[in-house]
């Protein structure tokens, strides 16, 4: 925990009050599902288990608090991306199924904020899209190959559209707008707000949640803790970026930290310049990703890629702020947006996201060994893990329709990330090709070969 509390991890813990822990597990129990990690993915298996089954027994176990980790932290969008192409999806199932993972996708954005409206959970979801702006020449080559790539996948103007500088700058103010393209599939959200009002809404149907309950070792039926044993017939292991804790997983997923900076709640006359008036979240198509939306106390939440990978995928709090990165934050958002020159900036925080060796999320359970896991998600994981909830439990349930277990990220399992010092050469190799692969751009507007390059060797 922050020294300040839990309301000091980020903006969004900031605005929601004060925290105060569950309970922790006291001794053994046993269960029907026994779920590791109190995040999206976590509160969603439990949520849509116990919504089907309000009989079954659901306990769900978190080292810290619900919402500790990225899905209190993230910036804010409930979007349709998927780490993975069209592509690689359908290369793992066939065209028609990579269609229909990215249909159910769009219709997930939505069936967020539907749900969070009948269980109350006032998350300030607003659909407004997604902006995604050309700056320089490569940029809108890039953007102009994504719609037409869309485009030959049977998406129509009504998912993605391009458009012109007069069009992009009617939406948002950003500075040196070529083009750009916008899709609907995208709302703005306080994500502090949805996981903590999640877990209120799975306790209110009677799932267990039990706080500061470290899991030492998670294996079939059984997730050992300090404080007892939870033996159930299936467990869901949900820490995304914090699986390379739990024994015997250091090299499943690389946790790679994302950070993210606030300005104070901004003048209506700043805001005339601004746009966003209806939240839309936006992007420029650079390499390394950036991120931003506009808050409903007006502020504009931005963040982006750049911090290192910490060898041995090792993870810390004191890895949650990089004052080198969150300085380059500002700047970019002051380039993009000019009038927010000479703003105060109110917040600094980070966390961690999960990439898989492959960049492709994964759902699965074993009916043998009761075992199951969702994530990977690179950074793309509200909506994805909302139907990654979704997917778990029909699958545990075993009464699992064919659209959802014959999606292509369904059953599936990523290789294993390379040994140290292999995987941190490796990780912080990309984060360098990626940054100079922009620069080169910014320079020349022609697109890197290099990066180019990368994408295709990961299939993308």
């Amino acid at each position: 925990m922050p020294p300040s509390g839990y309301r000091g991890l980020s903006l969004w813990h900031d605005t929601i009050g004060d925290i105060e822990p569950r309970p922790g597990l006291d001794g053994d129990v046993e269960v029907d599902v026994a779920v590791v990690g109190a995040g999206y993915t976590g509160l969603w298996t439990a949520y849509h288990l116990v919504r089907a089954d309000p009989t079954i027994r659901v306990a769900v176990l978190d080292k810290e608090v619900a919402g500790f980790g990225a899905s209190g932290r993230n910036g804010g969008w409930c979007s349709a991306l998927f780490p993975a192409s069209l592509k690689r999806m359908a290369a793992e199932r066939g065209r028609d199924a990579a269609v229909r993972m990215q249909r159910v996708l769009h219709e997930t954005v939505a069936d967020v904020g539907r749900l969070a409206g009948e269980e109350g959970i006032d998350c300030h979801f607003d659909q407004g899209g997604y902006l995604s702006v050309a700056r320089n020449p490569a940029q809108l080559e890039r953007i102009r190959a994504e719609v037409a790539d869309h485009r030959a996948w049977g998406f129509g103007e009504g998912d993605h559209r391009l458009l012109d500088a007069h069009e992009v700058t009617a939406v948002a103010g950003i500075s040196e707008a070529l083009g750009g393209s916008f899709t609907p599939h995208c709302a703005a959200i306080h994500p502090a707000r949805l996981v903590r009002g999640l877990a209120d809404a799975v306790e209110r149907r009677g799932v267990r949640i039990y706080e500061g309950t470290t899991a030492v070792d998670v294996r079939s039926r059984r997730v050992v803790t300090a404080a007892g044993t939870v033996r159930a017939e299936h467990v869901v292991l949900a820490t995304e970026g914090y699986t390379p804790t739990v024994s015997g997983r250091r090299r499943a997923i690389a946790p790679v930290y994302s950070l993210m900076t606030a300005t104070e709640p901004l003048p209506d006359d700043t805001w005339a310049q601004l746009g966003l008036e209806k939240r839309t979240t936006f992007a420029d198509n650079r390499h390394l990703t950036i991120y931003g939306q506009r808050t409903r106390d007006g502020r504009i939440a931005f963040g982006g890629r750049g911090a290192p990978y910490h060898y041995a995928s090792k993870v810390s709090p004191r890895y949650d702020r990089d004052e080198r990165v969150h300085a380059t934050l500002r700047r970019i958002l002051v380039e993009l947006f000019p009038v927010l020159d000479g703003v105060t900036f109110t917040h600094e925080w980070g966390g961690n996201l999960g990439v898989p060796r492959d960049w492709f999320p994964s759902v699965r359970h074993d009916r043998h060994t009761g075992l199951a896991f969702a994530g990977g998600y690179v950074g793309d994981g509200v909506a994805t893990s909302a139907l990654a909830g979704r997917t778990l439990a029909a699958m545990i349930r075993d009464d699992d329709p064919a659209d959802l277990t014959g999606l292509p990220w369904a059953g599936r399992t990523s290789r294993a990330w390379e040994p140290e010092p292999l995987r941190w050469l490796g990780v912080n190799a990309v984060t360098a090709l990626m940054t100079s692969a922009d620069w080169s751009e910014r320079r020349t507007g022609h697109p890197s070969r290099a990066a180019s390059t990368f994408w295709s060797v990961l299939g993308q």
